[in-house]
């Protein structure tokens, strides 16, 4: 058995568990005996801090969308040019994958959705909010010449806002073969550069 910690670390070592075993096995296989056997504590045990599964699935999704908020307001703030901040969120949302790979796996989880509809409205909630970042960014880049004013904000924000699902899809089926991070930049740089009012 596990030694005894206060109920927060507890919480927070369970959360870990879930999302080491969905990254490493899926959503399905991600049981709550299988993560209280990587902690080290009695099923009965897991349910004494989250009473039912659901109520663990939302304490990943609360750690996933904190996290993700977290990171992509940290990379804003590091660069002065909106054009460079586009960057460096996108970029971030990168490695936040990469690192992480749990995230994509649950939140492109549709049979996870449809059994757990505040999970589905917790994650739409996340995308949500990275597109109003994303289209705010590219006002920004606009009004300051780095980006053309043919298309609506919210449409370059789309289109940037697929390129992180769009590649991690590619990079899971592939096995995890490639450095995400990396690909990521350099298609995000084609992206900007078509987008761009200048060439």
């Amino acid at each position: 058995m596990g030694s005894r910690k206060n109920s927060a670390d507890r919480k927070a070592e369970i959360v870990e568990a879930m999302l080491a075993l969905v990254a490493e096995l899926g959503p399905a296989c991600a049981t709550t005996q299988a993560v209280a056997d990587r902690v080290g504590i009695t099923q009965a045990g897991v349910f004494r801090h989250f009473p039912a599964k659901k109520d663990l699935w939302l304490a990943v999704a609360d750690w996933l969308v904190m996290e993700a908020q977290a990171r992509w307001a940290k990379a804003r703030k590091s660069e002065k040019s909106p054009l460079a901040g586009i960057r460096c969120v996108i970029e971030a949302q990168f490695e936040f994958i990469q690192q992480t790979p749990a995230v994509h796996s649950l939140i492109f989880s549709r049979e996870l959705h449809a059994q757990n509809e505040e999970l589905r409205r917790s994650f739409n909630s996340m995308g949500t909010v990275f597109h109003v970042l994303l289209t705010d960014l590219v006002k920004q880049a606009q009004a300051a010449g780095e980006l053309s004013s043919d298309f609506a904000p919210h449409e370059i924000a789309n289109v940037l806002l697929t390129l992180p699902s769009g590649l991690a899809t590619r990079w899971s089926l592939s096995g995890r073969t490639f450095n995400l991070a990396k690909e990521g930049t350099r298609l995000l740089e084609i992206l900007l550069y078509g987008m761009s009012k200048v060439h």
